[in-house]
């Protein structure tokens, strides 16, 4: 159902899990998991992982911060995207990198919930993606102290509302990791998996 023609293929795409973002993420440990875990399934199903990693001032390329969480099982051969803004798209070359991969269709994990996956989720829907928020593979830290919902809460509110988006001729929702299937002949779009 994408609006993107001749790009029928999948992508899992991992936002911003470096050390210094994830460092102490809500869920941390388990998040990582159910990310390897999509990653370990991908790969065995010869769908390409593309990593997205994000570059400023506190997290400056190549400081340990900056560096890829350790659990994860990057290989060289993943396209990296490094990215300066929220959405993943935005001044990257993460839209050469999906057509040139024929994607039109993505799952998304990472971090923060609130900030770059948000940000990504809406940007891949706009530019004409069917995009599914793995539910249960996406994290944000504490901002409680500066007015934001626990984190419990954000991961939930963002599981619900993403549940339920649509645009024309495109398809959003959200899946479990237990339940992606990379080689579905139809875009993913669950609708009853909202919970944190």
């Amino acid at each position: 159902m994408t609006t993107l023609p001749d790009r029928p293929n999948t992508a899992l795409l991992v936002v911003d899990l470096q050390r210094g973002v994830v460092e102490e993420a809500h869920q941390r440990d388990t998040v990582l998991a159910n990310v390897a875990r999509l990653v370990e399934k991908a790969r065995s199903e010869d769908v390409p992982v593309v990593w997205v990693q994000h570059c400023d001032d506190h997290l400056q390329r190549d400081s340990d911060a900056w560096e890829l969480a350790p659990e994860l099982p990057r290989n060289d051969n993943d396209p990296l995207v490094e990215k300066s803004y929220g959405d993943a798209f935005e001044d990257t070359t993460l839209e050469s990198v999906l057509s040139e991969l024929g994607v039109g269709r993505l799952l998304v994990a990472g971090a923060e919930t609130d900030a770059c996956v948000r940000s990504t989720l809406h940007g891949a829907l706009v530019r004409g993606y069917d995009t599914t928020l793995v539910s249960d593979a996406h994290t944000t830290n504490d901002q409680s102290a500066w007015g934001a919902p626990p984190p419990e809460v954000v991961i939930a509110h963002t599981n619900l509302y993403w549940s339920d988006q649509a645009a024309p001729q495109r398809t959003a929702g959200t899946i479990e990791t237990e339940n992606v299937d990379f080689r579905a002949s139809r875009p993913i779009h669950a609708t009853n998996e909202a919970g944190a």
